[in-house]
């Protein structure tokens, strides 16, 4: 018997759990340090014209996203079904967040290509892989 056969958990399962978890907990981490002003004053121009002034609904967005994500992994960890649908919260959170982001990156502000990835698409792309992966994970009989 292999290690994918219904039930058995792949090694895979905690690999992904485990980097999605560091993942969301370095995007908690951000968030926590940009409530702090002294911190954000030290950020690069591009960084500080998406935190000031970011109304409260991405702000909002940008909690659920990281800290229901952070929420999702324990859960996803632990085998639990709940899991997806705090993947489900983190996801629209993230969405959230973007869509001021690129309202910002629309305007004046001048963003490198590295910056425009990592603030744009990484963060909806990487959320949608972990819904999508909770409910594969489901559907093989590892969490439940």
């Amino acid at each position: 018997m292999d290690d994918t056969s219904a039930g058995k958990i792949h090694w895979s399962f905690w690999a992904i759990g485990v980097a999605a978890l560091v993942w969301n907990a370095l995007g908690s981490m951000n968030f926590i340090m940009q409530m702090n002003p002294d911190v954000v004053a030290q950020f690069p121009d591009t960084h500080q014209a998406i935190i000031i002034g970011r109304p409260v609904w991405a702000t909002t967005g940008f909690a659920i996203g990281v800290f229901g994500g952070s929420l999702a992994c324990v859960l996803l960890l632990l085998r639990k079904s709940a899991a997806g649908y705090l993947f489900i919260a983190s996801l629209l959170g993230v969405i959230a967040a973007t869509v001021h982001t690129v309202r910002i990156a629309a305007s004046a502000v001048q963003f490198s290509n590295f910056e425009l990835v990592m603030m744009i698409p990484m963060p909806v792309v990487v959320a949608g892989c972990l819904l999508w992966y909770s409910k594969w994970a489901r559907d093989q009989g590892w969490t439940g």
